[in-house]
């Protein structure tokens, strides 16, 4: 396995972390994820004329550069280290996956007049993408959407939902999930907004009767949870890209922490029992980063193994994340939680991944069933 990035990825991973050092840095972040409305569309626009990130994996059809998974995890992990709040994973790496071959819609995410949330969760889910309640059913050449979602991600930002939906054709025909393009300002969506804890924000969503045109359907009617669970992991590479940047800044951050602060007249980062300590997060980092390899090399691999490999890259990632992320505050101190210091904003962000697209234990048990049914 190459782990050798690509002359071009190294210059994309070092223009990327330049302009958010200029452009994101913390008290920028802080200040704009406490106003309205808690993102920036400059810098959205800016990651798409200055940059071209946001068409960096999408198809050269829809304007895009035609970019590969590698891509894409240098991406995430910038933007993991300079906590951006504006929503990539979303728009770009799910909804862009979801969108493969509407080129239209494609575009609109390229030149950034579009961004998407997926609306897939519901309050029984548990993570589960084929545990849909949300119904669909045929009105005329249209459909009525109706039912409720939980948590969706950058929902208030966004320009367009995509949600699953669990259709059925005529009595006794195939039942099955659905994808949908909704506006979210079409009659009868009802959006309720809140923050959350890492800054960012995220709608509880109720379709009450909601009317969509023929197509409004995105891929194969009754049929569409193989391209949902092959996005999801993809997503889920994504995000544990996100992970290790957000990790390598909680390991940076400490290590200059502790050659500061000093005790007995001499920077603690002389204790050797916090030496340790250091070493083992360090570990961790490198673990979860070999994993976040695995799982994005393994994307296009049939999808028993791709799924065994975005899972190996939750557990791993998701564990280091807590060990990572409680040693920062830990040898913080007190002022590791203060909102003063970034090394608490990059704990909760870390709080977060950890269990976003499902938690550690729902990995190790999707694994051991994957195992099974090979």
């Amino acid at each position: 396995m190459d782990f050798n990035l690509t002359s071009e990825q190294e210059q994309l991973r070092d223009s990327l972390r330049a302009f958010l050092a200029d452009r994101n840095d913390f008290e920028t972040r802080t200040k704009v994820s406490r106003s309205e409305p808690g993102w920036r569309e400059s810098l959205w626009r800016a990651f798409a004329d200055e940059l071209g990130i946001l068409g960096a994996p999408l198809p050269e059809s829809a304007g895009g550069l035609n970019g590969d998974a590698v891509d894409t995890m240098v991406i995430m992990e910038e933007l993991g280290g300079s906590l951006v709040i504006e929503p990539y994973l979303e728009s770009v790496v799910i909804a862009g996956g979801l969108l493969r071959g509407r080129d239209a819609d494609l575009a609109r995410i390229v030149t950034g007049d579009a961004r998407f949330a997926f609306a897939w969760a519901e309050a029984s889910s548990r993570y589960r993408f084929e545990s849909v309640a949300t119904k669909a059913v045929r009105d005329g050449d249209g459909w009525l959407l109706s039912g409720d979602k939980a948590v969706v991600m950058a929902a208030p930002w966004a320009t367009d939902l995509i949600v699953t939906a669990r259709t059925a054709g005529v009595p006794g025909d195939k039942e099955g999930v659905s994808l949908f393009l909704v506006d979210p300002k079409a009659a009868g969506v009802v959006l309720t907004a809140y923050p959350t804890i890492d800054g960012r924000q995220a709608a509880d969503i109720r379709f009450d009767g909601v009317k969509l045109s023929a197509d409004a359907l995105i891929g194969p009617e009754h049929d569409a949870l193989p391209l949902i669970e092959k996005v999801g992991d993809a997503a889920i590479a994504a995000l544990a890209a996100e992970a290790v940047g957000v990790m390598r800044q909680l390991v940076q951050d400490t290590i200059d922490y502790t050659k500061q602060r000093r005790q007995f007249g001499q920077p603690i980062s002389s204790f050797q029992a916090l030496q340790h300590r250091m070493v083992d997060m360090v570990m961790q980092l490198e673990l979860a980063t070999s994993a976040v390899y695995l799982a994005t090399l393994s994307l296009d691999a049939d999808p028993v193994e791709r799924a065994k490999a975005a899972s190996t890259a939750k557990v791993a990632v998701g564990n280091a994340l807590r060990f990572v992320g409680q040693n920062a505050v830990q040898l913080h101190g007190g002022m590791g939680m203060t909102d003063e210091l970034a090394v608490g904003h990059y704990f909760k962000r870390a709080t977060v991944i950890e269990s976003e697209f499902g938690s550690v234990d729902y990995h190790l048990a999707r694994y051991v069933a994957l195992g099974k049914a090979a």
